[in-house]
């Protein structure tokens, strides 16, 4: 199947369009990266306490902000959590301990921090575990179950955070919504030892420093030897030029994807460092892919000059870059729009990726092996662009060395 029917653009004619197009965005992300939001590290690189809040209206981020502060947690970050309408927020605090009491600790601040004027006596349901409902509620034993209460309070119990929980995302705004999930004596009891905050705490995350640290160091090495092996493949299954060419590219699709998470201050987790190791071996596919028709090109037109050569095989395998290129990213636009927010920083790396890889194959990776034949030829050499020693193809303005 062909998208294109025999494509004759001139690729190699826009090189400078091409050239424009890429230092604006490596320049903004570099620029970004260095001077403004710096490279935004999610909770797995950098260590601290993620705090993950629900609100039941539109949270002030400047009013938190202004709490926490006030707390002492001075260097907390806080970020909207999926869609705005969610009512969402993530709340990293500065804190680096990785025991269990920590998680409670992170908790515990948070919701002293966000309460407001709670009233006396009484505990906030919306941040009640099962325990402490359960144990309420076999303590006053409402429905005056006798021998079985501890079985039935727990199930109670479970019914009501359930009902939080699953069916109202987390938070309840009101004891009315508990209507006919329990016993109307068990939820005046309820009533009279529980009030329902705005907010409740739904997960809480710990990295410790020395992980963050660790893991950073494995994520630039999985990096580096990803490029290096690259490097070495093409290398030996074409020329060194092209595995230069290739890394150079992915180098390239790799400034621009962290640039945008830069510009957009989206943090780079786990998941975002594995959509861009994936993204290199993508690229650099696409990339195998017409360097070998330049090499088979390379043996049939002789006559041409290298730029005509890589124009063709460009255009010759335009109508397979477009189809696969676009299946795959329909695929990952797919999953960045339903996804869920936990797949949101791999999807979004996935999709610019995508976009940025396949640019970067037509737009520069074949220019690199043009300019660096046109930089040989200035100097009165020829590069053999073809394994075994055979010639290349004649230049425009130089005459080639058989």
């Amino acid at each position: 199947m062909e998208f294109f029917h025999n494509p004759n653009i001139d690729f190699l004619g826009k090189k400078w369009y091409f050239l424009a197009f890429s230092l604006v965005f490596s320049v903004a992300g570099i620029i970004s990266m260095l001077f403004w939001h710096g490279i935004p590290l999610g909770i797995d690189f950098k260590g601290g306490t993620l705090v993950q809040v629900k609100f039941t209206h539109t949270p002030n981020d400047a009013a938190i902000r202004a709490a926490l502060d006030h707390a002492g947690l001075h260097h907390a970050t806080i970020q909207t959590f999926g869609p705005a309408s969610n009512n969402e927020e993530l709340i990293d605090l500065s804190i680096e301990e990785t025991s269990e009491q920590a998680l409670d600790k992170g908790r515990a601040l948070v919701v002293q921090v966000l309460e407001k004027n709670p009233p006396a006596g009484k505990v906030d349901l919306n941040n009640s575990s099962l325990g402490t409902v359960s144990n309420y509620l076999l303590v006053k034993d409402p429905l005056h179950l006798g021998t079985d209460a501890r079985q039935r309070y727990g199930q109670i119990a479970q019914d009501i955070i359930n009902s939080r929980d699953r069916e109202h995302s987390g938070v309840l705004s009101s004891m009315d919504q508990l209507k006919g999930v329990v016993d109307p004596a068990a939820l005046a009891s309820l009533q009279d030892g529980f009030y329902l905050s705005d907010f409740a705490v739904r997960n809480v995350d710990i990295v410790g420093p020395q992980v963050g640290s660790q893991l950073r160091s494995q994520a630039r090495l999985a990096v580096l030897y990803s490029l290096l092996g690259m490097l070495i493949y093409l290398a030996f299954r074409f020329e060194w030029i092209y595995g230069v060419a290739a890394v150079i590219t992915v180098f390239h699709d790799t400034i621009i994807t962290v640039g945008v998470f830069s510009l957009l201050n989206k943090d780079i987790s786990l998941t975002v460092i594995a959509a861009i190791l994936t993204l290199i071996g993508y690229s650099n596919n696409d990339t195998i892919v017409v360097f070998d028709r330049i090499r088979e090109n390379l043996k049939l037109m002789r006559r041409e000059s290298l730029s005509e050569i890589v124009n063709r095989s460009i255009n010759q395998t335009l109508s397979r870059t477009i189809l696969t290129a676009g299946l795959t990213f329909l695929t990952v636009l797919s999953l960045y729009l339903f996804g869920g927010e936990v797949l949101r920083g791999f999807s979004l790396a996935l999709v610019i990726g995508i976009l940025i890889g396949t640019y970067s194959s037509i737009a520069v990776a074949a220019p690199i092996l043009v300019a660096y034949q046109d930089w040989r030829s200035s100097r009165g050499k020829t590069p053999a662009m073809m394994r075994g020693g055979k010639s290349a193809p004649r230049q425009d303005k130089a005459k080639a060395k058989v």
